[in-house]
């Protein structure tokens, strides 16, 4: 799973902001899922692991529900509002050359956001959450099915090739 946060906080670095948008937004559902008795991701779970993981270092204005409905509708229809948001949108303001930097304000019923700082946010908390998680049965029952890079092949399909499997 580090592999995974380190191309997420690679893609911010490098100004991939969709790409590191679109993957931070999955990843309470990846972590809610591994945490889960049956493996799975629902949006409850979503909400509640970033209530508790996440949700502390926006206080005021993004709970798990609206960070949940703001998955669904960038990751299922590219788009940055929620008909049951709590905000007329979310928008994310890029770092810039600006001394200036625009982060969990609410503007015009508009909630903004840092971009960086946000998908920075979300994986230190994977992270923190990973190092303590990692311990527990649920995790260790769950994390044989994440998906991994494979840097030699995946037997008995490929030998040779790195894959993701």
């Amino acid at each position: 799973m580090q592999d995974l946060l380190n191309q997420i906080r690679a893609a911010s670095r490098a100004n991939l902001f969709y790409v590191a948008l679109m993957s931070a937004l999955a990843l309470p559902d990846i972590c809610g899922a591994l945490e889960s008795p049956n493996g799975q991701a629902n949006g409850q779970r979503y909400a509640e692991w970033f209530d508790r993981h996440v949700a502390p270092s926006y206080p005021r204005t993004l709970t798990g529900r609206d960070c949940y409905n703001f998955r669904c509708s960038m990751l299922h229809q590219g788009r940055m509002q929620h008909p049951a948001s709590s905000f007329e949108r979310i928008f994310f303001v890029e770092p810039s050359a600006a001394r200036n930097v625009f982060h969990n304000n609410v503007f015009n019923r508009a909630l903004n956001i840092n971009v960086r700082i946000f998908v920075e946010d979300i994986v230190v908390a994977a992270e923190k959450w990973l190092a303590a998680a990692s311990k527990t049965a649920q995790f260790q029952a769950n994390y044989p099915l994440f998906v991994s890079r494979h840097a030699d092949g995946l037997l008995p399909y490929i030998a040779g090739l790195p894959v993701i499997g």
